[in-house]
This record gives C-alpha cells, structure tokens and sequence, in this order.
C-alpha cells in the first residue's frame, strides 16, 4: 500500500507552507505514529515515534486514525487521553487541532497543529472552524500528491516492464510517431539495421529504410501483418517479414509500432519446426568395405568448407543421405536443408519453385508473390537432386546462381542475395550427356567441383550382412515385431542378388520379411517373390539332379501360391482351378513338400 514516506519531501514542503501560513508549529505522522515532517520544534522530532507506536490505543493520534475524524484539543495538560509527553511536561501545547489523511478510504497519517504559546492557541482556537476546513483540504493536497506517486510508480514500472518485453522478443521492435520520427528502438532492431538504438532513436525511418511502407499505415490507418519487404543501402541488404500496427489517437495515428525478423532467421525458425526428417551423420553410413570407406572419407573431408558437390550414383545408393550427412558437417548445419528433386517437378513449375515469383508474375501467382528453394535455404544447403532432369534454359539461370550468388525471382527485378551451400546429385551419366548436348558444360563444372561416386550394392557386398542386421533392426522396432536374425539360406541369396534397386530395394526387401515374418527367423519363403525367382533360377543353373530341381521349384511356386491366396479349403480350390490340377492333386503334392 502507499506510504507517506513514499512522499516525505512532498509533505515536509506542506508542513513548513502550513507552519508558514498560519503562523503555529506542525507536525505530521504516518499511519504507524511515526513523525516524517515537522516545523520548528517538531523538525528536530522527525522519526520519532509518538504514543509509544501504539496504533490500537486511545490517544490523540491513534483515535484520529481508526475514527478517521479530526479533533480540537483545547487543554492538552489535562486531557488524559492526549500524548503522553505532554502530561509529563516533555512537551509544552497549549491546544492542538489534527484531521487525518485519507487515501482511497483509509487513514495513512495525521496532520497536526500545534500552539506552543498564547499567541498561537488564540491564532489556532479562534479560527478552528476555518482551520479544520483548511486541513481537509491539505490532507486532500497530499492524497492526491501520494496518488500521483504511486500513478509516476506504476508508470515507471510498467515502462521498465515494457522495455524488458521488448528486449526480450526475438523480433526486432520500432515506434514512430505522427512524423516518421523513431521514438523508440530494441536491441534487436538495431542490430538487425546493422547500428546501435542510440544511432536510431530521434531519426526518420526513411533514414535506414527506403520508401518504407510503414509510413503508408500512417496515412490510412491500416495496419498490416508478415509482409515481405526488401530495402537496400550502400552498405546493407535488408530483407525482412514486417508487420506494422498504428497508435490510435483522436485525430488518427498517433504514430505507430514496428516489429520485423530477418527473413531467413524466420524461415530457418519455420523449417526447425516442420522439417521432422533425420538428421544424417556420417557414423550412421552403413558399410566398412574399402569403396564405402573411401567415399566417406573423401566426404568427410570436404564438409567443412563451402565448395559444391556433385554426387553421382545408381539409384537407391543413397545420394541424399551422404548430402544430409555433408550438410550436418558443415557450418551450414545451423540454417536448412532444402531438398529438390529437379525430375519430380514439372518443368512448367521447376522455375518457379527453385527462384520464386513476385505477386502477379502469371495468371494463379499468388498476390504477395512466392520465394523460391533458394531463398528458403539461405543460411543451410540446397541438395539438387536429378540434376540431370533440368531443362536447359533453367540451367543458365542456376550457373548464374552459382557464379553470383543471388537470385531473381519471376517477375521480378530486385537481385535477392542467397548464402547457400549447393549438393547436386544424378543418377545419369552427365558426362554422356554433355556430349549429346543435353546439359551444360560450365554448369557442370561448376557443380562438379567436388564429385563424389557412390558404389552401388552389388560392387560392395561385404556390406550386405551390416546393412540387413540394420534395416532388420529399424524394422522389427517400427512395425513392433521380433524377428531376431535372418535365415544362413536368405542370406545367401542376399549376398548373390544383383540389386538394381540398391539399398533401398534391400530396405524394402527386409521390410518386406518382417511383415511377412510370425517368428523369429526370416525364412526363404517370408522373402519377396523377385528375390526368391532369382533365387530358383540360381537353384535351377546349380542343382544337382532334375528331381530335386523340380521338387524345389515346385514348393516354392505353390508356397507363392499360398501366400497369394490363403490356406483355406476355398482358397485351395482356387489354386487348384489356376494351376489346372485336380484338388486331389494339390492336396497331395503340399503333403509331398511339408506345406500341408
């Protein structure tokens, strides 16, 4: 609650006004006794408690407080229930009037006059009706004063408060007022302006911000919200997502507030938040044969810096995982990796969604326009995946982001810088390709300025064994099954099949399994059917005599057909029917084989 010593130099000033005015002596106490101004005699009994501080007794100043009344004492030697020092003679009134200080209806303090000679009883009895009345007025004076106080307090710390929300925004944070004068300005602001609060404060925003459009809000009182907006100066490029809001007043915007981030911190902030995918190291590369080893290596090696990378490859080798692992290695691993598959895209969209477009570019552009992956990647890495799938006359444009460093969108003139890290990978042989005049010999230069080749599965196949035990163990967790290990007979048709499908035609094999797995051994026929064709053909060049030749191809073929159709009395029916042999015949040949 507020407190008359909140105000002390406040109420001395009454206190000697008063003394001065009416020619007796003053003193004045707060709500625990205790005197906090005084004139003349009562200056030098400042923080003296009177009434022996006894709130809840029955003397003068405590019964002014809890009756909140004021009170004329004419005989204070003879009053008993007058302070104390006066009955012993310590102090010598002669008569004394008090009225107490109010403050939102309760009492805070007591204003007391005091007459020390004849004169001034005969000044302060005489008058005491015009006294009591001037009093309520004084007291009134300094509730009013102790409301201001506490108003100036609240103020001040809502101010504080408020400068401590604006520090702590990861926005940058701006108000003008009615002219465009910088009032007020965070650290983040200034920092993102490249400059300190006090270089802002008191300036134009046009000052550091070309043709803002905050300005515009000042005009039409309209505020706006996440508009992009680039400015430029001779020493900075500026490209922020700004949202302005006016100061209402009474005869328009008074001014108003500014917030703005930088556009690529926000976009980082956005993919952090979206992009769930793993994050790739190099320790999660599966294999340890030589060809595996020696490209890791070399990858290892060139994370570090900023120079492109072309990885080539088979299809399913894994080409994006080495790029998220490069990028995860690099000082770009703080901002994005924007994925872009250049074969996926329809050409007739490719452009726009590698540069973007500015509002109105084409009929459908969306009317605030649309960045481009470049843009989105600024601050981490752009894996361009296909390469070879990207028409020629959007090659001109991307050897033109490679040597500048900058992009335009669609539509657009302003040229957009882009820090990115550029990873390109293809599955096609580029160099055939710029024979035939299908891809560009400066761009491929330029992106094969460190090429990587990753060995397809069937020229590193003392990887298969690690590579099946870890699919074999992503799998059983995700689908929540427990197949424990893989059967000595499926291993070696694994460690024999060609592959074309790579690693990840072996991922889907063994996912495959272990779906296709009740217990804990995966066993040839849990294998998928392409696999284990192969496998027969490979039986049928290697058997031994054409009995057991036929008697394998013969359980695989119905184990096939089992799995196809079921092990129901109708299904073996059907079986029966598409194989054209009797039902007697099927039944007789799964007990032949142990399928029955």
């Amino acid at each position: 609650m507020a407190n008359l010593r909140d105000i002390q130099s406040t109420v001395q000033d009454v206190a000697e006004a008063i003394s001065a005015a009416l020619g007796v002596e003053v003193e004045i106490v707060d709500e625990e006794l205790k005197v906090i101004a005084g004139s003349g005699y009562y200056k030098e009994r400042i923080g003296d408690v009177l009434e022996y501080g006894k709130v809840e007794g029955n003397y003068l100043y405590a019964r002014t407080l809890r009756q909140q009344s004021a009170s004329v004492i004419t005989d204070p030697a003879g009053d008993p229930n007058y302070d104390p020092s006066s009955r012993k003679g310590m102090t010598r009134e002669l008569g004394e009037i008090c009225s107490p200080i109010l403050f939102k209806d309760q009492a805070i303090g007591v204003i007391g006059l005091s007459a020390l000679n004849k004169d001034q009883r005969k000044k302060l009895l005489f008058n005491k009706e015009a006294i009591l009345n001037f009093l309520k007025h004084m007291s009134h004076l300094l509730s009013v004063k102790l409301s201001e106080s506490e108003t100036m307090e609240r103020l001040s710390t809502l101010s504080r408060e408020l400068k401590v929300v604006l520090e702590t925004i990861h926005e940058g944070a701006l108000a003008i007022n009615s002219t465009g004068l910088v009032t007020h300005c965070n650290t983040k602001a200034a920092k993102l302006l490249g400059t300190s609060p006090n270089e802002i404060i008191g300036k134009h925003i046009g000052a550091f911000w070309d043709k803002p459009r905050a300005l515009e809000v000042l005009r039409t009182n309209l505020s706006y919200t996440e508009r992009e907006e680039i400015y430029h100066t001779r020493q900075k490029h500026m490209h922020f997502i700004v949202s302005v809001r006016p100061i209402p007043g009474k005869n328009g915007p008074e001014g108003a507030v500014i917030s703005f981030r930088d556009i690529a911190e926000a976009r980082r902030l956005v993919h952090d938040l979206s992009d769930q995918r793993v994050q790739y190291t190099f320790d999660q590369i599966v294999g340890h044969s030589t060809s595996i080893r020696q490209v890791k290596e070399q990858a290892m090696q060139v994370a570090g810096g900023s120079s492109t990378v072309l990885i080539t490859g088979e299809s399913g080798t894994g080409k994006e995982i080495f790029a998220r692992a490069i990028h995860g290695s690099s000082y770009f691993d703080k901002g994005p990796f924007i994925s872009v598959n250049c074969g996926a895209i329809p050409e007739t969209l490719l452009e726009s969604e590698l540069f973007g477009y500015e509002g109105g570019a084409f009929t459908g552009a969306h009317k605030d326009g649309k960045a481009g992956k470049f843009e989105l990647a600024d601050g981490g890495t752009i894996f361009l995946d296909e390469i070879g799938e990207m028409p020629l006359h959007l090659q001109v444009k991307l050897l033109h982001v490679l040597q500048n460093r900058h992009v335009e969108r669609i539509g657009g003139s302003k040229k957009i810088p882009v820090n990115v890290r550029i990873i390109a990978a293809s599955n096609r042989d580029l160099e055939m390709m710029l024979q035939e005049g299908n891809f560009r010999k400066d761009l491929y230069f330029r992106l094969s300025v460190i090429p990587l080749h990753i060995p397809p599965l069937k020229d590193r196949r003392e990887d298969i064994p690690l590579l099946v035990e870890h699919c074999l163990e992503k799998y059983c967790r995700m689908l929540d099954n427990n197949v424990l290990r893989v059967d000595q007979p499926v291993m070696d048709c694994y460690l024999h099949y060609p592959w074309p499908g790579n690693v990840r035609e072996l991922e889907n094999a063994v996912e495959y399994s272990v779906n296709m797995t009740h217990g804990e051994l995966i066993k040839m026929e849990n294998t998928p059917p392409r696999i284990r064709s192969f496998d027969n053909n490979k039986r049928i060049r290697k058997g031994s005599d054409l009995q057991t030749l036929v008697k394998n191809f013969e359980r695989d073929l119905l184990n096939d057909y089992l799995s196809k159709y079921g092990t129901s009395y109708y299904s073996k029916m059907s079986i029966a029917r598409e194989l054209n042999i009797s039902r007697a015949t099927l039944y007789r040949k799964l007990s032949e084989l142990n399928l029955s």
